[in-house]
């Protein structure tokens, strides 16, 4: 018996963007994945004190968003930070914050899902 070929896709969700305050990115529609890896790239941050917190998001319609079981990452002091995802149903995103206020920073986020 030959082995099965699993499928994978990479989503570029922010390509460059410069975030403040508090953000979502666009979601993403993955219920055909078994697991899926978010990967956040920090290019430029307008202070040293800026830093950039995220939380995986899951929802069942692409509407309504709850948080998902893993506790929230930091990328302060990273370039890049990555973590997985296991058992998240219909659709993903991050929901985030960049503080203190007014502080920004520029980031690259991918979404890398394997079925």
């Amino acid at each position: 018996m030959s082995p099965v070929m699993r499928q994978s896709q990479t989503a570029v969700l922010e390509r460059n963007t410069t975030l403040t305050g508090e953000f979502a990115t666009e979601p993403y529609e993955a219920a055909w994945a078994g697991e899926a890896r978010w990967f956040v790239q920090v290019l430029e941050r307008s202070a040293s004190d800026a830093a950039l917190t995220l939380t995986a998001q899951v929802s069942p319609d692409g509407l309504t968003w709850c948080d998902h079981d893993d506790a929230a990452r930091s990328t302060e002091g990273r370039e890049l930070t990555t973590w997985t995802v296991r058992e998240f149903g219909q659709w993903l995103r991050l929901r985030g914050e960049v503080t203190p206020a007014g502080a920004q920073v520029k980031v690259r986020i991918y979404l890398a899902v394997k079925g």
